[in-house]
Protein backbone atom coordinates (compact mmCIF):
# COMPACT_ATOMS: atom_id res chain seq x y z
CA UNK A 1 0.00 0.00 0.00
CA UNK A 2 1.33 3.47 -0.85
CA UNK A 3 1.37 6.42 1.49
CA UNK A 4 -1.04 9.17 0.26
CA UNK A 5 1.58 11.80 1.16
CA UNK A 6 3.85 10.28 -1.53
CA UNK A 7 1.60 11.94 -4.15
CA UNK A 8 1.96 15.44 -2.69
CA UNK A 9 4.56 17.45 -4.64
CA UNK A 10 7.47 18.67 -2.54
CA UNK A 11 10.29 21.12 -3.28
CA UNK A 12 13.50 19.63 -4.67
CA UNK A 13 16.74 20.84 -3.18
CA UNK A 14 17.64 22.99 -0.23
CA UNK A 15 15.92 26.14 0.98
CA UNK A 16 18.30 28.93 -0.05
CA UNK A 17 16.15 32.07 0.25
CA UNK A 18 12.82 33.04 1.72
CA UNK A 19 11.04 36.40 1.52
CA UNK A 20 7.60 37.97 1.33
CA UNK A 21 6.07 39.27 -1.91
CA UNK A 22 5.35 42.95 -1.27
CA UNK A 23 2.92 45.35 -2.99
CA UNK A 24 5.70 47.41 -4.64
CA UNK A 25 6.70 44.26 -6.60
CA UNK A 26 3.21 43.74 -8.04
CA UNK A 27 1.40 44.69 -11.22
CA UNK A 28 -2.03 46.36 -11.40
CA UNK A 29 -3.76 42.99 -10.86
CA UNK A 30 -1.93 42.34 -7.59
CA UNK A 31 0.32 39.63 -9.01
CA UNK A 32 4.07 39.77 -8.51
CA UNK A 33 6.18 40.77 -11.53
CA UNK A 34 8.09 37.89 -13.14
CA UNK A 35 11.27 39.97 -13.14
CA UNK A 36 11.14 40.25 -9.35
CA UNK A 37 10.80 36.47 -9.10
CA UNK A 38 13.77 35.98 -11.45
CA UNK A 39 15.89 38.28 -9.27
CA UNK A 40 14.98 36.26 -6.16
CA UNK A 41 15.87 33.06 -8.02
CA UNK A 42 19.21 34.54 -9.07
CA UNK A 43 19.94 35.46 -5.44
CA UNK A 44 19.01 31.96 -4.26
CA UNK A 45 21.15 30.33 -6.94
CA UNK A 46 24.00 32.66 -5.99
CA UNK A 47 23.85 31.45 -2.38
CA UNK A 48 24.40 27.87 -3.54
CA UNK A 49 26.96 28.78 -6.21
CA UNK A 50 29.00 30.93 -3.81
CA UNK A 51 29.10 28.18 -1.19
CA UNK A 52 30.11 25.64 -3.84
CA UNK A 53 32.78 27.89 -5.39
CA UNK A 54 34.00 29.06 -1.98
CA UNK A 55 34.15 32.65 -3.16
CA UNK A 56 33.11 35.11 -5.81
CA UNK A 57 30.74 33.99 -8.57
CA UNK A 58 28.79 35.49 -11.45
CA UNK A 59 25.57 34.53 -13.19
CA UNK A 60 26.29 33.82 -16.85
CA UNK A 61 23.01 32.36 -18.10
CA UNK A 62 19.41 31.63 -17.34
CA UNK A 63 19.15 28.50 -19.44
CA UNK A 64 15.43 27.94 -18.97
CA UNK A 65 12.55 29.50 -17.13
CA UNK A 66 8.94 28.50 -16.55
CA UNK A 67 6.30 30.58 -14.81
CA UNK A 68 3.67 28.11 -13.64
CA UNK A 69 1.17 30.33 -11.82
CA UNK A 70 0.81 33.88 -10.47
CA UNK A 71 2.21 34.88 -7.09
CA UNK A 72 -0.11 37.07 -5.00
CA UNK A 73 1.02 39.97 -2.83
CA UNK A 74 1.71 38.77 0.70
CA UNK A 75 2.77 35.26 -0.27
CA UNK A 76 5.76 33.76 1.51
CA UNK A 77 8.12 33.00 -1.36
CA UNK A 78 10.62 30.16 -0.83
CA UNK A 79 13.44 29.45 -3.27
CA UNK A 80 14.94 25.95 -3.29
CA UNK A 81 18.16 25.16 -5.12
CA UNK A 82 19.69 21.96 -6.37
CA UNK A 83 23.25 21.74 -7.69
CA UNK A 84 22.97 19.72 -10.89
CA UNK A 85 26.52 19.77 -12.27
CA UNK A 86 29.96 21.28 -11.73
CA UNK A 87 32.33 21.97 -14.60
CA UNK A 88 35.85 23.37 -14.37
CA UNK A 89 34.57 26.85 -13.47
CA UNK A 90 30.81 26.56 -13.99
CA UNK A 91 27.91 25.36 -11.87
CA UNK A 92 24.47 24.35 -13.13
CA UNK A 93 21.79 25.08 -10.54
CA UNK A 94 18.07 24.33 -10.67
CA UNK A 95 15.92 26.81 -8.74
CA UNK A 96 12.32 26.15 -7.76
CA UNK A 97 10.04 28.78 -6.23
CA UNK A 98 7.22 27.68 -3.96
CA UNK A 99 4.58 29.59 -2.04
CA UNK A 100 2.42 28.51 0.84
CA UNK A 101 -1.27 28.78 -0.04
CA UNK A 102 -3.80 30.16 2.45
CA UNK A 103 -4.92 26.55 2.89
CA UNK A 104 -1.43 25.72 4.18
CA UNK A 105 -0.50 23.70 1.09
CA UNK A 106 2.68 24.35 -0.85
CA UNK A 107 2.44 25.28 -4.53
CA UNK A 108 5.29 25.49 -7.05
CA UNK A 109 5.04 28.76 -8.97
CA UNK A 110 8.28 29.04 -10.94
CA UNK A 111 11.34 27.01 -11.89
CA UNK A 112 14.53 27.80 -13.74
CA UNK A 113 17.95 26.51 -14.68
CA UNK A 114 20.84 28.90 -14.00
CA UNK A 115 24.54 28.77 -14.89
CA UNK A 116 27.07 30.45 -12.62
CA UNK A 117 30.85 30.64 -12.90
CA UNK A 118 33.50 31.02 -10.23
CA UNK A 119 35.55 34.17 -10.75
CA UNK A 120 38.68 35.65 -9.19
CA UNK A 121 39.15 39.21 -7.89
CA UNK A 122 39.83 40.41 -11.45
CA UNK A 123 36.57 38.94 -12.72
CA UNK A 124 38.26 36.13 -14.65
CA UNK A 125 36.99 32.58 -14.40
CA UNK A 126 38.71 30.25 -11.98
CA UNK A 127 38.37 26.59 -11.12
CA UNK A 128 35.67 25.48 -8.72
CA UNK A 129 37.37 23.76 -5.76
CA UNK A 130 36.70 20.04 -5.56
Amino acid sequence: MTDPSDDIPQPKGTLALQTIAMPQNANWNGDIFGGWLVSQMDLAGSVTARATAKGRIATVAVDSMAFLRPVPVGAVVSCYTQLLDIGRSSMQIQVEVWIREDTGELAKVTEGHFTFVAIDDSGRTRAVPR
